[in-house]
């Protein structure tokens, strides 16, 4: 197989021929060649070669080849050789999730920035699209494509199925559904990578990892669906515990639960968007409020020991790692925010009234001249975490974001892996870079799962 970079252009030309120039049918190993097969993502045409006498590596489509491989438009892309008389054009990359489909210019709702950052930053080396469930046509296995003009807007292009498809579907209501788990099958038989499968749930994330004598150390104890028992126990050894939902997100339902000695049981949470503290004089009377609030609902809670954590102006902090595979598939530490608890928060989202520093200002005032080898252990605990998920995982992962703690020991701790991670930290303006890299993480992430990029033996 060989892989250049060259351009591809279009003429009006009906018949289906293929004009390439010199140094591109060298690169393709086409010398020789009367004919060749073309593939675009899912589909794939027989067309005559012509060779041209044209400086650099260029490509030129007839009409009827172009109608029908369905390339949405000309440029820069890369092209690959594949067996005998075979060349690849692409890649093609899909970006999946889904919004209002009643607004043109905000078809994903919240996500729409984020996705016209995607396709705007890899429109310069592959042909990428957004879509939603409802764009695709199986029958004819087409999908209609959100694509990026020079202008900026959204325009609709029928392309074929891609060749990777980054899942960014935003509810994880929705991916529980039969027809989005009908999707992510007819893309693995189509042998399509897909990868970012799901929203994880905490307690099979914690039973992964409590198993794994390697990591196990970083997961403070936790355990699933506890019995009142259970949870008087986790409080009499620990002092501190949270109780949470196990398939919540941003803190909500989230309790800090706390016995101190001669003083009471409390109970600090999140209240109509206010933080609230209850006190009471006995553990049964504070897990008889719980069960009133919630009732059957409690079944899917998770206790987990609490952690004494590092502090600045008496207020907890802890850190979002945001994690990507990388063009050579190995995990790397793209971003970290600090984020530091508002007063008398259970959480620190910012939604919360957490505020958000960078980790050197943050471990700065924490550890002093420590603060370098702290932060380096972190990130490496912080990629040991993810290839132990991704080892125990039995679908492709390319992106994570792990809500880490530091105690006041230098003890690294893990309390939730998110598969489809917030980029509230990139809106920092010291973080703006690493959100930029993030985006440039998946797009060689998505080169090397469409094989579009060169491996290294």
């Amino acid at each position: 197989m060989s892989l250049t970079f060259g351009n591809v252009h279009f003429t009006q030309q009906p018949q289906r021929v293929v004009y390439v120039s010199g140094s591109l049918m060298k690169n393709l190993k086409l010398s020789g060649k009367k004919s060749v097969h073309l593939r675009f993502g899912g589909e794939r045409i027989p067309a005559v070669i012509k060779p041209i006498n044209k400086a650099g590596k260029h490509l030129y489509l007839g009409s009827s080849i172009r109608k029908d491989i369905k390339i949405p438009m000309a440029g820069g892309i890369f092209l690959r050789s594949l067996q005998e008389g075979e060349v690849q054009i692409g890649p093609l990359i899909g970006v999946l999730s889904d919004g209002p489909a009643s607004s043109a210019a905000n078809p994903f709702g919240s996500r729409t920035g984020f996705i016209k950052q995607l396709l705007r930053h890899g429109s310069k080396q592959s042909y990428i699209f957004a879509f939603t469930p409802k764009d695709i046509h199986w029958e004819n296995e087409t999908v209609n494509g959100y694509f990026l003009n020079e202008a900026g807007h959204f325009i609709r292009k029928k392309v074929p199925l891609p060749d990777v498809v980054y899942n960014r579907l935003p509810s994880r209501r929705a991916e529980t559904t039969t027809s989005i788990a009908q999707l992510r099958e007819r893309f693995i038989r189509r042998r399509i990578p897909f990868f970012n499968w799901s929203f994880f749930n905490k307690s099979d994330i914690y039973r992964m990892l409590e198993k794994d004598s390697l990591v196990n150390r970083y997961v403070p104890e936790s355990i699933m669906n506890p019995t009142p028992e259970q949870i008087k126990d986790l409080l009499d050894r620990h002092s501190l515990i949270y109780y949470k939902p196990n398939n919540g997100s941003l803190g909500n339902g989230i309790y800090r639960l706390s016995r101190i000695p001669k003083s009471g049981y409390y109970a600090r949470y999140r209240k109509t968007g206010r933080n609230a503290l209850l006190r009471f004089g006995s553990f049964n009377s504070m897990m008889r409020t719980l069960q009133a609030r919630h009732g059957r609902a409690l079944r899917g809670y998770v206790a987990q020991q609490g952690i004494r954590l590092i502090e600045i102006d008496s207020c907890p902090i802890d850190f979002r790692f945001h994690m990507h595979k990388n063009g050579r598939n190995q995990w790397v530490v793209v971003g970290i925010g600090a984020k530091k608890a508002g007063k008398g928060s259970v959480t620190t989202h910012l939604k919360n009234g957490g505020s958000l520093l960078t980790p050197d200002q943050a471990l700065a005032r924490a550890f002093g001249p420590r603060a370098d080898e702290v932060l380096k252990n972190a990130k490496n605990v912080a990629i040991t975490l993810a290839e132990a998920i991704e080892a125990h995982h039995q679908h492709l992962i390319g992106e994570l974001g792990f809500d880490i703690g530091i105690d006041t020991d230098e003890k690294i701790w893990m309390f939730e892996a998110n598969a489809k991670p917030g980029r509230s930290i990139f809106k920092h303006p010291s973080l703006r870079a690493e959100g930029k890299a993030s985006v440039e993480h998946i797009l060689e992430h998505c080169l090397y799962l469409s094989k579009f990029r060169r491996r290294e033996a």
